[in-house]
Formats: C-alpha cells, structure tokens, sequence
C-alpha cells in the first residue's frame, strides 16, 4: 500500500518496508578478537527514508563507533576483546521508499561519447565522483573482453540512455543467473567466459563495460522486494543483498540500471551504500584471532508494510 510521502520526502506517494538482515558466523573454536565494520545503514536520499533503525550486535562490542566513508556510506566500527563462539549481526529498520525521478523527455539523448569527453574535461562534476568512477579497480581492472562486448551496444553517436539501456538488456540476456556458479573473487573475464553468475558479477561485468569506454559507473549495494505483490515477477537476487549499476549523465546525475533483472531501478529497490566496486560496500567485514573455521548464515527479508 502506498502512503503519502513524510514531509522530508516531498508529496509524492511513497511505500513502507521493514528490513530484516541478518548475519552470524559460528566459530570451530574460540575466537580471543574480532574487529568489524558494517555497512548496514540505508542511505538517506531524495526519494529514500529511514524511518527507524537499529544494528543489533552480540556478543555486545567493547568498543563501537559510527563513521562515513568517502563514498558517503554510513559505517559501523565495532571490536570485541573477549573469547566468543559466535557472531551475530542483525539490522531491523523500516524505510521509507518514494520514486525515483523521472528521465526527462529529450534529456539524455546526447551521443554517449559527447557524455563521455565532458565527464573528463569537467573532472568536478559531482565533486569528481563522476570522474573517480571512470578508472579501473582491484575487483572491476580493465579488460579487453569488456570493452568488445559493450562496443557492439556503445556504438559511434548512439544517444547515451539508449546505449547504456541496451548494454544492460544485453547482459540480461547474454548471462544465466545462477547461484553458487562464482564467488567474490571470480574475475570479469571469467563471468565473460562462461557466461553466468549473480548480480555482483553483472554489476561488475557492467561497470567494466562502461568505464572501458570512458563512461563513469559506481557500483550499488541494497535490497529488493521478497515476496512481490500478486501479479508481479519475482526479482532475481532478492534473498540476500542486491547489487545494481549507477551510470552518470552530466545533467541526470546517477541513473541506476539493474542488468540481473533488466530494468531500471524503481520503489521495490533499497539503497544501502554505494562504490567502485563490491569492496566498497561489504555489509560486513572484519578481522578474527583464533578459529580457522567458521559456519556464515545470512538472512534477509524485505516486507512492505500496509
């Protein structure tokens, strides 16, 4: 059910979600410290609002602090200094969700390369985000193989919405979604080479595409919808935290473009934190003493609220 927008969202109508995320580790032995750092928080942005939040942690830290990084992403420090057999992280939040701008008729039209040459003759758009996103990273490095497979779509004076919309329906329909089939450390050529993978591979894939070609793209981390309401598909990725793509238009800013499910982001979409890559948004990590082995659960839920 949509409700009307809270006045710090603007009139617009906007929809209620309860977020449960949670992540335990079990330890073979006893750990003696942990350091961590969580990105659990959901941004706050023009169309997104968190109503209520709370990041539950046991056992309790010793010490705990909050932060933002360069990116802007709310960060949770936490250490614990005693023997512990377990882990658990839980994030319990109600969010408030509205639409996202439209794309204004005629914008976006521009040939991708004219998109391109101002992105790197003006570095200070959006206070050089724009021109960071345009280089290679440790887990999106350049590759020949990306830069192939989008040229066929970034083709010589196509308008820029129109070639970044037909790379992301590409890698729909080029990659099966398949879970289990890489893992965090499965490289770009690799998903090239045998064609599946998750959605942090096709956001990878994406961002490798675009930024070959002088394109700046972040990486989006956050949440979907569980269950739709009747009528509607079921989202793939929607069982855990998501990832999507933001490319960056001089006068749109960050249009963000979902190539798991080949849409644009819209209302069922969470923003959690955003980055070069999938290292930049980890909902979770840190360092351990002690134990070799360890069991991970991870769960997530995303409900609308009536």
């Amino acid at each position: 059910m949509s409700r009307p927008m809270p006045d710090a969202l603007g009139a617009a109508a906007v929809q209620r979600y309860r977020v449960d995320h949670l992540t335990r580790y079990d330890y073979g032995s006893a750990v003696s410290q942990s350091w961590q750092l969580a990105r659990l928080a959901p941004r706050e942005l023009p169309w997104q609002h968190a109503v209520a939040q709370q990041v539950q942690i046991e056992p309790t830290p010793d010490e705990r602090h909050d932060a933002v990084d360069s990116f802007g992403n709310r960060v949770t420090h936490f250490a614990i200094h005693g023997a512990h057999r377990m882990l658990q992280v839980r994030l319990d939040c109600t969010v408030d969700v509205g639409l996202r701008p439209a794309v204004p008729a005629g914008i976006g039209r521009e040939p991708w390369e004219a998109v391109r040459d101002r992105i790197w003759h003006e570095p200070g758009l959006d206070d050089l985000a724009a021109a960071r996103l345009c280089h290679p990273t440790r887990l999106v490095p350049a590759s020949e193989g990306a830069r192939a497979y989008a040229a066929v779509h970034l083709v010589a004076g196509r308008p820029w919405l129109d070639a970044v919309t037909a790379l992301m329906l590409a890698i729909h329909a080029d990659f099966a979604f398949e879970p289990g089939a890489t893992t965090v450390s499965t490289s770009v050529d690799d998903v090239l080479r045998e064609r599946r993978g998750v959605c942090q591979d096709f956001a990878h894939l994406m961002l490798a595409c675009l930024r070959s070609h002088g394109l700046a793209a972040r990486y989006v981390s956050g949440y979907l919808l569980t269950d739709p309401p009747p009528g509607q598909a079921r989202l793939m990725g929607a069982d855990a935290t998501h990832a999507w793509v933001a490319a960056f238009h001089p006068l749109l800013g960050w249009v963000e473009f979902d190539p798991t499910n080949r849409q644009r982001a819209d209302q069922r979409y969470i923003t959690l934190a955003w980055g070069a890559d999938f290292a930049d948004v980890v909902p979770l990590r840190g360092v351990i003493l002690g134990s070799a082995e360890q069991g991970l659960q991870v769960r997530v839920s995303v409900v609308p609220v009536d």
